[in-house]
């Protein structure tokens, strides 16, 4: 992705500074091993991890049993009771962690113009579970018992709508389809909407919820999926035992602001900020030619000016399909030497939650930054064959983060990565920092 500069803007103290640098300062999260930021990070470093055997239905009749279920979070208790029918759970995700990256943030839509905030978010699967539910009513009991909020409770676009309607965001809105890679897209084209002047803030980042019959169903053509009935066993990216991976539900949203704004506004503090992006597509099975994800990592640190010597860490996609994650590994080798970084796939918590994957991914890293560690990789014990990489095991890694990257790719070819470096002000503006 090419991004345009935009003007220079004004500073906290008014001075001219250079172009609209775009900032992170909420963030929002629902994941299978925590609801809310503060838990999901706390069971993150302890390694508690979110992955077991299914419990919402009865998944004995099939070939996957294990997956990253989100059991305690309370919609009626967050939600109106209004919207519960119109809603599908991965919406319901979707509107609480909005909420609270607002509130994390401190920013109040109404303070901004009416066109200044916008919502551009990532969806995979949409409302599997909405869907299977009215399709159920429709060949059991009739049409007429069909919901009329079946015609948009399905889409994959309906998280960005529910949002934008409920804090009233009239700015720009859009949706990527790019699977696990559409979260980073989403916050890339943030920034740039940021960084041309079209918006002064956003929400971004993804959410998925495909754990029910239906959504497990159409799931398993693609022969990924682990079947493991172990769920410690069942993901295992960059092990010798690896045989697929487990799907997971959930995801996060991040509140993205130009840097000027942040500052004027005197927010309450910034996480990091989204230094470089680029994406790849791969070529087509059997032509011969190579995976495209390491250009996609080049092109992020182009964008970013960013060494590959000056990566900290690596949030890896970690597929756990072996010839996907010794390509993976290949890519990294490449690009930062043999086991020159260390790489992390906190994921291995939660399992793959498509469109919400790299979105907590990305709230992950910026945590790390923000706390100066790495949370290590769950279950992975046995380094497969191949490209070595240092891949963080067992407990968490203390050291300074000070650039991270995040790699994510969607099915069909999709290769994304981004850069997200730790906050530091400008000479010209005052210091803005979050406690720990």
């Amino acid at each position: 992705m090419t991004v345009t500069a935009g003007p220079a803007v004004e500073g906290a103290d008014g001075r001219r500074t250079g172009p609209a640098r775009a900032v992170v300062t909420g963030v929002g999260v629902v994941a299978p091993n925590g609801i809310g930021t503060a838990e999901f990070w706390a069971a993150t470093l302890a390694a508690r991890s979110g992955i077991g055997l299914l419990q919402r239905f009865d998944a004995s009749a099939y070939p996957v049993c294990v997956g990253g279920e989100v059991l305690d979070f309370d919609d009626a208790a967050l939600l109106s009771q209004r919207l519960l029918p119109q809603t599908d759970r991965m919406t319901r995700y979707a509107l609480a962690a909005a909420d609270w990256a607002l509130a994390d943030a401190g920013l109040d839509p109404a303070g901004l113009g009416e066109y200044d905030l916008g919502v551009l978010t990532a969806g995979a699967c949409g409302g599997f579970e909405f869907g299977q539910r009215e399709l159920q009513k429709l060949w059991g009991t009739g049409p007429e018992r069909v919901s009329s909020y079946q015609s948009f409770a399905w889409f994959y676009a309906v998280n960005t709508g529910q949002i934008s309607i409920r804090h009233g965001l009239r700015g720009h809105t859009s949706v990527f389809v790019s699977e696990q890679a559409g979260a980073l897209d989403a916050a890339a084209d943030t920034a740039r909407l940021l960084r041309t002047g079209t918006l002064r803030a956003a929400l971004t980042g993804g959410f998925d919820a495909p754990l029910c019959p239906w959504g497990l169903v159409v799931q398993l053509p693609g022969g990924l999926l682990s079947t493991s009935r172990d769920p410690e066993r069942a993901y295992l990216p960059f092990d010798a035992d690896a045989a697929g991976y487990a799907a997971g539900e959930g995801g996060a949203l991040l509140v993205v602001e130009r840097e000027d704004t942040a500052l004027r506004r005197n927010a309450a503090g910034i996480y990091g900020r989204i230094a470089g992006h680029a994406s790849t597509f791969d070529p087509r099975p059997g032509s011969g030619r190579p995976p495209a994800l390491a250009g996609a990592i080049r092109g992020a640190l182009r964008e970013a000016r960013t060494d590959p010597a000056d990566i900290d860490v690596v949030f890896a996609d970690a597929l756990g399909v072996p010839d996907r994650d010794r390509e993976e590994a290949a890519a990294l080798a490449e690009v930062f030497g043999p086991a020159a970084v260390p790489v992390t796939a906190p994921k291995t918590l939660t399992g793959r939650l498509y469109a919400g994957g790299a979105a907590l991914d990305m709230a992950t890293a910026l945590l790390s930054m923000r706390d100066s560690v790495i949370p290590p990789t769950a279950g992975t014990r046995a380094p497969a064959p191949g490209p070595g990489i240092d891949l963080v095991l067992g407990e968490p890694r203390e050291t300074p983060v000070r650039n991270a990257l995040v790699v994510a790719r969607g099915a069909g070819g999709f290769n994304s990565a981004i850069v997200l470096s730790r906050y530091v002000r400008s000479p010209h503006h005052r210091a803005v920092t979050r406690p720990a």
